[in-house]
């Protein structure tokens, strides 16, 4: 008898702590249904509706010695991702993980009547005690660079079958691994905790390979590409992404958005260097425009910052010089530079609800001392009046490989002159081959409303290389026309330089 009421009694314990258990494991989805989407977290939300709360006084009592195999397991995976939550709650407004000191290795919280940091929840009551390294894709830290956090809890019952399809998922998504053949970028994470995979090199990409679709090449050449720390919120603004990036999947996810304004805080510096050149009426005219622009973030949607221009323009006789002799005054008819203007601009993102729409609006100072020329031979470098320039973007993702862009241009030059006013219209169509490469084709033209009508177009093709998400090297041809070359059979084109740094 005493045999069996022991039995019964423990069997009822047991019964029970599966309960609470179960209802820890159904809030934790409910709430991660409700609060999470695409792979970023509704953090306004949840700070708002006091959701998340209940769920963390649950994991500050729980008893752990309590819990076993893939109920421990995965009652720790779930509480690891919400504590993530709930310290970036505690530490709002917040642009990234990694700007609050100490975020996983000095801030504790409470976790089953213990004060532990996120890394000691990690390290020593899940991967220690597991040694699964499949741990590395589903516990997420609150940041773009991560594995995107579900929106579902992790339960015992479906444990293993879901730490396998997020690993296959994470080791099959282009823009966590890069497969380049016969090189490899992977996340820094393979990198952190080598050890968890194997430690050398082939062991690490035998055991990725378990996990891919198509198998990598044990003898690729491995590198690391920069970790993500930006925020995996979900403001209308950015969805997961950050500021300067494109929703979307795969390829189109990690491309750098022209049309998007910069996170506030932030600073983008972009050097352009425009070589135009001409051959038309016995005349080859070359203009090398080097533009550098710099934006800082004063807030997500409204940056401040300046534009400077240097331009080297040569003339020669037709046939005697090629365009890129502009660099050099040698043997040239005419040669001048400087720096031609300089001024104050604003970008803004106006709609919340269009990330990817915005306005810019610049005014360049003449700088350079009789610009146009003069009647002693002086020939025209730039304009002499001011310019007042403004650029209306919007980028439209398609699917996860290409995307259109738009422009629209307000341009007032000569301000004082001959107030030369045009409005070019610009299309680009970009197609990303993979995370880092964007292929684009170019079509642009702008008609001069003045009392005797002109107009150019230029068509052309270019590419830019990410590096890193930082650092993007573009190179651009194109072939130019218009009312004057038309007129005398000459013929003009551009060839195009530029790279950008965030900071």
């Amino acid at each position: 008898m005493f045999k069996f009421l022991f039995t019964l009694a423990l069997s009822a314990l047991t019964l029970s702590l599966h309960a609470d258990t179960a209802a820890f494991f159904q809030s934790t989805d409910q709430l991660l249904q409700r609060y999470v989407s695409n792979g970023a977290v509704d953090y306004a939300g949840l700070k708002s509706g006091g959701a998340l709360t209940p769920l963390v006084e649950e994991i500050a009592t729980v008893d752990l010695n309590k819990l076993s195999g893939n109920e421990r397991k995965a009652y720790l995976i779930n509480a690891y991702n919400l504590l993530v939550i709930h310290q970036v709650l505690k530490n709002q407004p917040l642009k990234s993980v990694l700007d609050v000191n100490g975020f996983f290795d000095t801030k504790k919280q409470t976790i089953g009547g213990r004060r532990l940091t996120l890394n000691q929840l990690e390290k020593d009551l899940l991967l220690k005690e597991t040694g699964d390294a499949r741990l590395h894709f589903v516990l997420v830290c609150g940041a773009v660079g991560c594995p995107p956090i579900t929106d579902f809890a992790y339960t015992p019952d479906q444990l293993d079958a879901q730490l396998d399809r997020q690993t296959r998922k994470a080791l099959n998504d282009r823009t966590f691994l890069r497969d380049n053949g016969s090189s490899v970028e992977l996340s820094q994470i393979f990198e952190w905790y080598a050890a968890d995979f194997g430690g050398s090199k082939t062991k690490v990409l035998t055991w990725i390979n378990q996990y891919r679709n198509q198998p990598l090449s044990t003898t690729a050449k491995v590198s690391y590409y920069n970790y993500d720390w930006s925020l995996n919120g979900s403001d209308a603004r950015t969805g997961a992404l950050p500021t300067g990036t494109a929703p979307g999947g795969a390829a189109n996810a990690a491309r750098y958005v022209v049309s998007s304004t910069i996170r506030q805080g932030t600073f983008e510096f972009k050097l352009f260097n425009n070589l135009y050149s001409q051959d038309a009426g016995g005349e080859r005219a070359s203009f090398l425009t080097s533009s550098l622009s710099a934006l800082y973030g004063l807030t997500d949607r409204i940056n401040v910052g300046f534009d400077a221009r240097y331009r080297n323009v040569r003339y020669d006789a037709s046939g005697t010089a090629s365009n890129f002799d502009v660099f050099s005054s040698n043997g040239a008819n005419a040669f001048r530079n400087g720096l031609t203007g300089f001024g104050p601009k604003v970008r803004i993102a106006p709609f919340e609800k269009l990330p990817n729409f915005s306005v810019q609006s610049a005014y360049w100072f003449s700088t350079a001392d009789q610009a146009a020329g003069n009647s002693d031979g002086l020939r025209f470098l730039d304009f002499d009046g001011d310019t007042w320039f403004t650029q209306i973007f919007n980028d439209f993702p398609i699917g996860t490989r290409f995307s259109a862009f738009a422009e629209l241009d307000v341009v007032l030059e000569d301000i004082g002159g001959i107030n030369r006013f045009s409005t070019p219209v610009t299309g680009i169509f970009s197609f990303f081959p993979n995370p880092k490469t964007t292929l684009y084709g170019l079509a642009s033209y702008s008609p001069y409303w003045q009392e005797n009508y002109d107009f150019f177009y230029q068509l052309g093709g270019g590419a830019k290389y990410q590096f890193t998400p930082r650092f993007e090297l573009e190179v651009l041809l194109t072939a130019f026309d218009n009312q004057f070359i038309q007129s005398v059979n000459g013929s003009a084109s551009t060839v195009n330089l530029g790279v950008r740094w965030n900071l």
